[in-house]
């Protein structure tokens, strides 16, 4: 079999090519939302912050509510693969669960389940495995970033099987869409690479290839001009209070130009936060630049905190309501770990089969 090897980079093309494909399938999600079954999660290691929130997370919603069949996994046993503990794990999940009830998540139409509650899922890493490289994991640009953050003292196996685990996170449930960032293209890449040399070993059709969903923001930059990101603090989270968000956008690095302009290639950590007002106001980056004029970094950082406050308004007010029931919080997790273990069940079976492993 041939294979393809993953690039250090996401050229621009790839790049080009993927966001054109994007919004091909907006059109389609748009006309026929229930052919799609969407998976999407994030690991429990703190609380969600406005970069997921407009890099997928309100994506996560909008195709919920369009009628997408939507999978949130909280990936529990991820967490190890740039730590070497998991540090108050039972805590960090009820708070995924909480964000995602806050930003609308409803868990009667969408399943939202635990990693490590769903066995059959881990199983299918060993065949998927056998259909990767050792090389095509080294190359993958993703997984240097994370380990170039690792906060083990040195590279665990796990952190290269992450691309595959995430395809076996994608591929349990059979979903054909992803929403993500631009910065999680190659992890896509490998579950598409793996669905395809799977149906081509073992029988076609198994398995759909993922196609991903981009975001209009999918990187915005944290307050210290670098990726925004929960192990670097230097995120705004959405359970952060009015006085938290005042202060963690008052230390955000910008620029000694008094005149604020939108330039992400010259200006990137004032365009950032000029992107980050537009999309809580609805309004374009240039729209919002013009309204501060001359104004500073001063009255820019004060015009993303307001709008920044206002749009989080309502997020906060169902996580307040939320949080006052820990036991509904759990319930919803049970019962969406019951809902993925059947899927999840069903795909082994099938995969058992076509390898012509049941005995």
């Amino acid at each position: 079999m041939n294979t393809t090897v993953l690039p250090d980079t996401a050229p621009a093309a790839v790049t080009t090519g993927a966001r054109a494909r994007s919004a091909a399938l907006e059109e389609e999600v748009l006309r026929s939302p229930g052919r799609f079954r969407v998976l999407t999660g994030d690991r429990p290691t703190g609380r969600l912050h406005l970069g997921h929130y407009f890099g997928t997370l309100h994506n996560r919603v909008r195709l919920q509510d369009l009628g997408a069949e939507l999978f949130v996994i909280v990936a529990d046993y991820q967490v190890l693969t740039d730590r070497d503990v998991a540090d108050d794990l039972p805590g960090h999940v009820e708070e995924l669960v909480l964000d995602h009830l806050a930003i609308g998540v409803d868990p009667a139409r969408s399943t939202i389940f635990a990693h490590s509650a769903v066995p059959a899922l881990h199983q299918l890493m060993l065949p998927f495995l056998s259909l990767v490289s050792v090389a095509e994991l080294n190359r993958n640009p993703t997984v240097k970033d994370e380990i170039a953050h690792s906060r083990q003292s040195a590279v665990s196996g796990l952190m290269f099987t992450y691309p595959v685990h995430q395809a076996a996170d994608i591929l349990f449930c059979k979903a054909n869409l992803v929403p993500v960032g631009q910065d999680q293209l190659p992890h896509l890449e490998v579950a598409r690479t793996v669905a395809r040399r799977f149906n081509a070993r073992y029988g076609e059709g198994v398995f759909p290839e993922p196609e991903a969903l981009l975001s209009d923001a999918p990187l915005l930059l944290g307050t210290d001009g670098t990726k925004m990101s929960k192990s670097r603090g230097n995120a705004v989270t959405l359970a952060a209070s009015v006085d938290e968000t005042a202060r963690l956008l008052r230390g955000a690095k910008t620029d000694s130009e008094r005149h604020i302009a939108y330039d992400p290639v010259h200006r990137p950590e004032v365009s950032s936060l000029l992107l980050l007002a537009a999309l809580c106001q609805g309004r374009t980056p240039e729209e919002v630049a013009a309204g501060i004029g001359s104004g500073g970094a001063a009255a820019l950082k004060g015009t993303v905190t307001e709008a920044v406050n206002e749009h989080l308004a309502p997020i906060r007010a169902r996580r307040a309501a939320y949080a006052r029931d820990r036991t509904y919080l759990r319930e919803v997790l049970r019962e969406g770990n019951e809902r993925a273990r059947a899927v999840a069940d069903a795909t082994l079976a099938e995969v058992r089969t076509v390898m012509n492993s049941r005995y």
